[in-house]
């Protein structure tokens, strides 16, 4: 049990000096991020491609070719990670574009289907977020260095909660 606890201490502490870290070298903290998604694509990349070669020889089936596929776009991102876009604000960016899409395709079809006032209601709720996560998506996609603050932000939160808890 005290094993545990020390375990937990020290990934409490760990997370705030990276939440620090984030804080104070925001740039460095995104292009950190960005150059180890970067590294492990292209290494994944790399791993697949071979892999999907290897399995054509003994696999007469499409799942050689879309490993392939995979590795070489895997490759391909790797390499933009690397030298071209910032993976931390790329990434959030996505993220949000998607869920902002996900929530006005839901706000309109309930707006459509005029179940209820409340459902109704909820469906406008839902279509104005799915608007504002957008609107995230395309401030986290210009804006890295803010994404790279509230990440540090999240992390010493969450190292002070560890350090707190039993």
């Amino acid at each position: 049990m005290e094993v545990n606890i020390v375990i937990n201490k020290s990934a409490g502490l760990l997370s705030i000096i990276l939440g620090l870290i984030f804080i104070i070298f925001p740039m460095f903290s995104a292009g950190m991020v960005s150059f180890i998604v970067g590294l492990s694509l292209l290494f994944f990349g790399i791993s697949a491609a071979f892999m999907g070669i290897n399995m054509r020889n003994n696999i007469n089936n499409t799942y050689p070719t879309i490993t392939i596929i995979i590795g070489i776009i895997a490759i391909i991102f790797g390499f933009l990670f690397l030298f071209y876009i910032d993976a931390l604000s790329f990434l959030t960016g996505v993220q949000f574009y998607l869920v902002g899409f996900i929530m006005i395709i839901f706000g309109i079809t309930g707006l459509v289907s005029k179940m209820s006032r409340v459902s109704t209601f909820t469906s406008i709720l839902v279509l104005i977020m799915g608007i504002i996560a957008i609107a995230l998506a395309a401030f986290a996609m210009s804006q890295p260095i803010y994404i790279a603050i509230i990440i540090g932000i999240v992390l010493i939160i969450e190292g002070i909660a560890m350090l707190l808890s039993d």
